[in-house]
């Protein structure tokens, strides 16, 4: 019943024409190892820089590092794949890319500790000498480390309390979700670890970051703030739900934020959804959307002419088709959408897209790209958003 739901919203709307879709490739041939959480950025002078993760395996495999490619401007074949950012002996994972006001490259990732994605170090690098061939020449390395106060506990307890109520049967002697996480949110040395990366930051004015991050032990959310252009960072309060992870983050024209998130919690799996009127010091309590959601990260990103894109996979199981959607009404509705790819289930795998927009209005996407019988890649698209029908 649930996948039927999925399929009934997935082909209601009014698909996009063919041309939607301006440029297609895969950035590096397929390959045996594992390829994955790619991201992207346009540089200055109209290069393309992208990244993702490698190796034979994820955290627990202690040869996954950062690799990165570029696509020169005008050109249609990324350079050869070359490292970003390796800690030896230990995963590399989830890398983030993104210029500063200031023009200051930034690419963070999590080095994962103890092959466990709750003992996750959040790391960055910086460069301003990053438009040669090649890997960036960065000029500072650091980790990001975070002390969420006891208003952590707090919120976490209150905003359970906002969720609707779990109806689910449970044992005399099992203890409940939500007071295993409750408790879990007293603890300072876990609180303190275990936040990653996987979507781009949304900048603001006046030199404010945020930096979406998100917690598999806690199996929620929050923002890390900086309101200095990336110098120095702090945590938000927590964004709670039963599983709203790796959120995608827009700015609505009244100037509340909203927070679009991969559902890790149970039925109907739907994209998870908060927001926060503060500029992201605090956010409502999750609620679940209408737009079906397996379990796979999903991107968000406000055009700059109003609109809104927003991909995921439309479907309530598997990962075997992605979708780029438009709303004229910043969320309310998507009316519009074209499928970047549409496969049997169990035939391959795309997910975890990386969504850009340029200053000539070309969408440049990003996300990992799996055959079952012919192997791994980051595929990389090119959409012009134009080509959207208007209502």
């Amino acid at each position: 019943m649930l996948l039927l739901l999925a399929i009934q919203w997935g082909h209601a709307q009014t698909p996009l024409a063919p041309t939607a879709v301006k440029f297609s490739t895969l950035i590096f041939p397929e390959q045996e190892k594992h390829v994955h959480g790619s991201s992207i950025v346009s540089l200055p002078n109209g290069d393309l820089l992208a990244c993702w993760f490698q190796g034979s395996g994820e955290r627990t495999a202690d040869d996954v590092r950062v690799m990165g490619s570029r696509l020169k401007k005008g050109e249609k074949n990324w350079s050869a794949p070359f490292l970003m950012a390796d800690t030896p002996g230990i995963p590399d994972c989830n890398p983030v890319l993104f210029l500063n006001a200031k023009g200051k490259l930034f690419l963070m990732w999590i080095a994962v500790l103890a092959n466990k994605w709750e003992m996750s170090v959040l790391r960055y690098r910086t460069s301003v000498n990053y438009m040669n061939n090649g890997a960036p020449a960065w000029n500072w390395q650091d980790d990001i480390l975070f002390k969420p106060k006891d208003t952590f506990a707090v919120e976490t307890a209150q905003k359970f309390k906002e969720l609707p109520e779990v109806n689910e049967a449970w044992a005399a002697f099992a203890e409940k979700y939500d007071k295993m996480i409750i408790d879990a949110s007293k603890d300072l040395s876990k609180r303190s670890l275990g936040w990653m990366t996987r979507i781009k930051p949304l900048l603001m004015e006046k030199g404010r970051i945020l930096l979406p991050l998100y917690s598999d032990g806690y199996n929620f959310s929050l923002i890390g703030i900086s309101d200095d252009d990336g110098e120095t960072w702090r945590p938000s309060l927590p964004i709670i739900a039963r599983g709203g992870i790796q959120p995608a983050l827009a700015l609505k024209k009244n100037g509340d934020l909203i927070a679009y998130m991969r559902d890790n919690g149970g039925v109907p799996t739907r994209v998870t959804i908060s927001e926060s009127r503060d500029k992201g010091e605090s956010w409502t309590a999750a609620v679940k959307g209408e737009i079906p959601n397996p379990g796979s990260s999903v991107e968000l990103q406000v055009l700059k002419d109003g609109r809104w894109a927003f991909i995921g996979n439309d479907v309530g199981e598997g990962r075997h088709r992605l979708c780029l959607y438009l709303s004229v009404d910043e969320g309310k509705s998507w009316k519009y959408k074209t499928w970047l790819e549409d496969q049997p289930p169990k035939a391959a795998n795309f997910s975890y897209p990386a969504m850009i927009q340029t200053e000539d209005g070309i969408l440049h996407i990003t996300y990992s790209h799996r055959y079952e019988s012919k192997g791994a890649s980051i595929k990389y698209v090119s959409v012009d958003p134009d080509t959207f029908k208007n209502p």
